[in-house]
């Protein structure tokens, strides 16, 4: 086969998925297969991939867009602004990055240094006006619509997918309408098998002007949905488990371990031998029980935590089941031990399976951060609502309808990381809560996390010089440095804030002719290979062979003489 691009091969691999799935006819298949294969660029072979883009069996079809014409004879590359860049990275410390720009051309420049190699992927794509999205105000010339979000997002999660690792994860916030259109693409991009789930975020509680609706009849909307889907197909993605708060006492924890004197005996009489908890007990007219637990342990601090002690709650438990254990004899009678996992209790009679309350309390991931009884959480993630009142503080930026907490994205990101040196990329950044939610994980654990967004720089009613300029780039500068730009540092919330340092590069997407032969503005020029995580190339041969092999608009010829 000739020389063909990574992305070219990663799109004839998808196409031939399609047709093992039985979604693409083989005849349809090979006549994309050639077209993409003889396309004269990337994007170009992008848009003809985007013609197999179908879900007829499940009656999913969208009207692909495509962008807007690229000038052939243009690159887009990537140049520092050194006015808005800043910091210093500590030794082996993370360099993270603003990229202010169309997010197509940043995703392209970031395949040159970042393909396979971006561990999360977080987005919130713009579907907000008119619950379809507002790109088609910058980068379509027809009327809004769905199908403007869906071809939107097709071309960028193409892209995506191959800067993604191996066991890489993307999450993709969505609201109710779009929710099962944006799945639609995300199966068909990523592949069904790559699903991993589609979490229900409670964004908001009905109060206020939300219960006037409600007491009308009106199903308000208090949640939000987040997509997220693996590289590799494992849907094992949780590496850190993360834990919801119980309200209560879980009444089946009634058993005690008295190991001392080798029996087991009711709570309820345990508590009632128990002086020092008994006397508490009393001191609130309540009878001992293990139903008015709760009661007391709501009231008494002292009470709580001699409730979850290592003394009491590794010896509290509530029955499993009996279970046979070979060579249970070797085992202590009336102490707890530990299988495959699994704590079991030997009596003189059986084995008995069971759970310890210790298992069952711990810090939990809720707006509070509660210690207590806690469940693993599951596609529910609930609470976010609690975090609405304090978004537009967030960053010490205002952002109107665009911020997603920091929690969210923080409990997000740090969920699925297998390494403390992740990269993490969100290229609908916003006013960049993924980049906070990065630092704020890196301070708490000193990890090396860097993060990467993209941002286009749209100016808007309430940032005129261009979202990227008036917010994404003030929040990160604040945040990291506890200043502005100008130095002054007379934000809402400064006082007695630490800035979490390091440092921010940050790029825009200037664009060349490839035919310029001006002295100093050529693309071989123009371009600085540092920026892609090269190093300086010694020989202008190097130069050239590696500007004309990674940028794929280029079209001059190369020069045999170095």
């Amino acid at each position: 086969m000739a020389d063909i691009s990574e992305t070219k091969q990663s799109l004839l691999t998808e196409l031939q998925a399609r047709v093992e799935d039985k979604i693409l006819e083989p005849s349809n298949a090979a006549l994309l297969s050639k077209l993409i294969t003889k396309a004269e660029s990337d994007d170009e072979a992008l848009a003809i991939a985007a013609l197999g883009t179908t879900y007829k069996r499940t009656g999913f079809h969208f009207d692909k867009r495509m962008e807007e014409p690229r000038m052939s004879d243009t690159i887009k590359y990537f140049k520092k602004n050194e006015a808005l860049s800043f910091g210093e990275a500590k030794e082996g410390g993370p360099i993270h990055k603003l990229i202010i720009g169309e997010n197509y051309d940043a995703l392209q420049n970031l395949l040159i240094q970042y393909r396979r190699k971006v561990d999360v992927i977080y987005i919130d794509p713009p579907y907000a006006k008119d619950n379809m999205g507002n790109f088609a105000e910058t980068s379509y010339k027809n009327s809004i619509s769905r199908d403007n979000l869906l071809s939107m997002l097709y071309f960028r999660l193409q892209l995506a997918k191959q800067l993604l690792s191996d066991d890489g994860i993307i999450f993709c916030s969505i609201d109710d309408k779009n929710h099962a259109y944006v799945k639609c693409l995300f199966d068909d991009v990523f592949g069904e098998a790559s699903f991993v789930s589609s979490l229900t975020i409670e964004s908001s509680v009905i109060a206020g002007p939300r219960r006037v609706p409600a007491m009308q009849g009106s199903i308000v909307k208090t949640a939000e949905y987040c997509l997220v889907y693996s590289r590799n197909g494992n849907n094992k993605v949780m590496k850190k488990l993360k834990y919801d708060y119980i309200e209560g006492f879980d009444t089946h924890y009634s058993n005690w371990l008295d190991e001392v004197n080798g029996c087991i005996i009711s709570f309820n009489d345990f508590m009632n031998s128990n002086l020092t908890i008994k006397t508490l007990f009393e001191s609130y007219n309540l009878e001992v029980s293990i139903q008015n637990l709760y009661k007391l342990i709501s009231l008494n601090q002292t009470a709580k935590e001699w409730l979850y002690s290592e003394e009491i709650a590794s010896k509290l438990y509530r029955l499993s089941g009996e279970e046979e254990i070979e060579n249970a004899h070797e085992f202590p009678l009336y102490k707890m031990f530990k299988i495959n996992n699994k704590w079991y209790i030997r009596t003189e009679n059986e084995v008995l399976n069971v759970f310890r309350y210790i298992d069952r309390i711990g810090p939990c991931d809720d707006y509070f951060n509660r210690y207590g009884e806690r469940a693993v959480r599951g596609n529910l993630w609930k609470g976010f609502s609690s975090d609405g009142g304090n978004l537009d503080k967030e960053g010490f930026v205002s952002y109107k309808g665009g911020k997603k907490p920091l929690r969210l994205i923080k409990q997000l990101v740090d969920s699925v990381c297998q390494s403390e040196d992740s990269i993490i990329l969100d290229f609908f950044a916003g006013s960049g809560t993924t980049g906070h939610a990065v630092l704020e994980l890196n301070k708490a654990d000193g990890g090396r996390r860097s993060f990467i967004l993209c941002q286009n720089n749209d100016p808007t009613e309430t940032a005129p010089n261009g979202i990227a300029y008036d917010v994404t780039s003030k929040r990160l500068k604040r945040i990291m440095t506890g200043k502005c730009y100008d130095g002054s540092r007379n934000f809402r919330g400064a006082n007695g804030f630490t800035p979490y340092g390091g440092k921010l590069d940050v790029y825009e997407i200037a664009e060349v002719s490839n035919a310029s032969a001006t002295s100093g503005l050529t693309p071989f020029d123009v371009i600085d290979e540092t920026l892609y995580g090269q190093e300086k190339f010694k020989t202008a041969r190097e130069k050239i062979e590696w500007v004309c092999s990674n940028f794929s608009q280029t079209q001059m010829t190369v020069n045999n003489e170095d």
